[in-house]
């Protein structure tokens, strides 16, 4: 199958999301794997990541400066940590190169992410998954037939080594939740409940989490009225959901100059 020209760089290659986004586009073919970074004092640097990913080598060494690669992909594709996602943006946006970026927890930094978008093009979403997003609709649609009727509480299950808490996703979809029923969810949202709380708050969007094995992501939004209950779920069996999410998002911003974008956007499911 012959490849595109648009060449890509993966973060974090040596990782279980990079090497995942490293095989998928092996299989497909689609995108130029053009770079593969890990951070520095990793014990893989130097390594093929193709075949750390278990697929045919691909000639490329696995380095931990970004700049010193910076010509030789299109599109930086982020699933890292904060810290080395902003560090990236500053990157792309001085060298102006487009970016897909999955990393979770950025919490009031976006904010440097919304400035390096007025002139890089960059596709931001916390799950990449197809299903994921068409959730994100189902939700929204729930929620503003539902209204204030039903309480609504957010499960999200995910493996012991992710760091932050809510999900990404989980966080998102109380945005959306929230701002369909005119919320502020930093005022309306309740993280876990111990004790004697009392009775449950009418407006309140609850968020429960759970850390536990190897669970790639489970997310389902409940919905609890009088006589029934609804709920909205999505289960990951494996991080290929994601990455070609991804890969998909990757292809598709190389046709935008600047903006900041969602899957909704790759997806066309924006409206």
């Amino acid at each position: 199958m012959q490849q595109s020209n648009t060449r890509i760089a993966i973060t974090g290659a040596a990782g279980r999301m990079g090497r995942t986004l490293v095989a998928l586009n092996h299989v497909r073919a689609k995108l130029s794997l053009g770079a593969a970074l890990e951070q520095p004092g990793s014990p893989h640097l130097g390594a093929d990541p193709g075949l750390l990913a278990g697929t045919e080598a691909t000639g490329i060494e696995i380095v931990d400066d970004l700049d010193s690669v910076i010509d030789r992909f299109d599109v930086l594709i982020d699933f890292t940590v904060p810290e080395s996602t902003l560090n990236n943006i500053a990157v792309c946006r001085s060298a102006g190169k487009r970016m897909v970026i999955g990393t979770t927890g950025l919490g009031d930094s976006v904010r440097e992410l919304d400035e390096a978008s007025r002139e890089i093009a960059i596709v931001f979403a916390p799950n990449m998954s197809v299903g994921v997003n068409l959730c994100f609709r189902l939700v929204e649609l729930a929620a503003r037939t539902l209204g204030d009727d039903f309480d609504i509480e957010i499960i999200e299950a995910h493996h012991r080594h992710k760091v932050d808490s809510p999900s990404g996703t989980a966080m998102r979809m109380g945005e959306i939740i929230a701002d369909t029923l005119g919320r502020d969810l930093k005022e309306c949202a309740v993280y876990g409940r111990e004790g004697r709380i009392g009775a449950r708050e009418r407006k309140t969007i609850g968020f429960e989490t759970i850390r536990a094995g190897e669970i790639v992501g489970d997310h389902t939004v409940l919905f609890g009225g009088d006589g029934e209950r609804i709920e909205i779920t999505h289960r990951a069996a494996d991080r290929s959901t994601f990455a070609s999410g991804a890969l998909k998002a990757a292809a598709w911003v190389t046709a935008r100059n600047s903006g900041r974008f969602d899957m909704l956007d790759v997806l066309g499911l924006d409206g």
